[in-house]
C-alpha cells in the first residue's frame, strides 16, 4: 500500500509537554491513520514519550500502523527519549500490534463505572457522616483557593507511590503553579474540575484529595482523576470518605451525568477495594506497553 505521511505539530504546547503528530493518507489523499507523540518536558520526565496511534479498521494489516510507529519512534529517538509508552485495550488489535512491534507490557489497568442513577444515597450518606476524628472534608470547583494552594501542592506527593508496576514513568514535581496550570487546562477545554480534600485538624494541612472532571455540557460521563492520601495519614479510611463525598456532590449537582469513570492499576488493591465498596462496576481492562529505546 502506498502511503503519504504528513508530519504535524500541535500548536497548543502545554507547560509540561508538547506533541508531534503524523497523518497517514492513501494515494487518493484519504486519511487512513494518525499518530500523536507526547514529549514530556518537565524535570523528572524528560526521558519519556507517550504514543497514541489509530488506524482505520478497514486499513489494518496493510502496514499503516507500522509506518506511523516508525515515524514516532524515530522522533522519540531524535528527541533523546529513553522510552515510549502506549496504551491499548486488552486483547484488541492495538494490544497485539504493540506486542508484535517490540513493546512489553508493563502495567494492567482496570476500568470501572458507577452509574449515578443506581447510587444508594442512604449508604453513601452513612459513609460520609461516619466520624473521622482529627479530619474534616472541604471541596472546591475549579482552581484551588489561595488559602489552600500551598498545602494542596504539598499533598500531591500522595501520588508518588501510586503503583505503576514496571513503567519507567519518572517523577512528577508539583508546586502551586503546576496545580493552578492543571486546573486552567481543564477549564480551557470547557470542563469542570471538582476537588474534595481531607484536612487534618492538627495543622489545617491537606491530608488527601480526590478529583473529578465533569464535561462542560453536564451530560455523558464524568472522569475521576487522581485520588491519594499522604502516607502519614493512611489507615483512617480517608480515601473512601473523600470519594464518597465526590460521588454525592456529582449525584446532587449533575442530574444529567450518566456515570463516573475510574481507572486503577490492577496492582492497586486499596483503590480497587474503595471503588468496589462504592458500587463501581468493572467495564474493561487495558494494558500499558513500553518500548525501551
Amino acid at each position: 500500500m502506498s502511503l503519504h505521511l504528513t508530519p504535524l505539530t500541535d500548536p497548543a504546547r502545554g507547560p509540561h509537554s508538547r506533541r508531534l503528530a503524523w497523518l497517514a493518507s492513501d494515494t487518493g489523499s484519504l486519511p487512513v491513520g494518525t499518530a500523536f507523540l507526547r514529549l514530556f518536558t518537565a524535570p523528572g520526565q524528560e526521558h519519556l514519550a507517550e504514543l497514541t496511534l489509530q488506524v482505520h479498521p478497514a486499513e489494518r494489516c496493510r502496514g499503516v500502523g507500522s509506518v506511523l510507529l516508525d515515524a514516532a519512534v524515530a522522533a522519540a529517538r531524535d528527541n533523546a527519549r529513553r522510552c515510549v509508552i502506549a496504551q491499548a485495550e486488552a486483547g484488541s488489535p492495538g494490544d497485539h500490534f504493540l506486542a508484535a512491534r517490540g513493546f512489553r507490557k508493563v502495567l494492567t489497568l482496570r476500568f470501572s463505572r458507577l452509574a449515578l442513577a443506581d447510587v444508594d444515597t442512604t449508604a453513601l450518606a452513612q459513609i460520609i457522616e461516619r466520624p473521622h476524628p482529627g479530619y474534616r472534608l472541604a471541596s472546591w470547583t475549579g482552581t484551588v483557593p489561595d488559602s489552600l494552594a500551598q498545602t494542596f501542592a504539598a499533598a500531591r506527593r500522595a501520588m508518588d507511590d501510586m503503583p505503576v508496576d514496571d513503567t519507567d514513568y519518572g517523577t512528577v514535581t508539583w508546586d502551586v503553579d503546576r496545580v493552578r496550570s492543571a486546573a486552567r487546562a481543564v477549564a480551557q477545554r470547557g470542563d469542570q474540575l471538582h476537588t474534595v480534600v481531607a484536612i487534618a485538624a492538627s495543622d489545617d494541612s491537606i491530608a488527601g484529595f480526590t478529583e473529578l472532571v465533569v464535561p462542560g455540557s453536564g451530560k455523558d460521563d464524568a472522569q475521576h482523576y487522581g485520588t491519594g492520601v499522604l502516607p502519614e495519614h493512611r489507615g483512617h479510611g480517608l480515601g473512601r470518605w473523600m470519594k464518597a463525598e465526590s460521588v454525592r456532590q456529582a449525584h446532587e449537582r449533575y442530574p444529567n451525568v450518566g456515570g463516573l469513570l475510574a481507572d486503577t492499576a490492577d496492582s492497586n488493591a486499596s483503590m480497587r477495594r474503595i471503588n468496589d465498596s462504592l458500587g463501581y462496576t468493572p467495564t474493561h481492562t487495558a494494558h500499558q506497553h513500553q518500548l525501551d529505546l
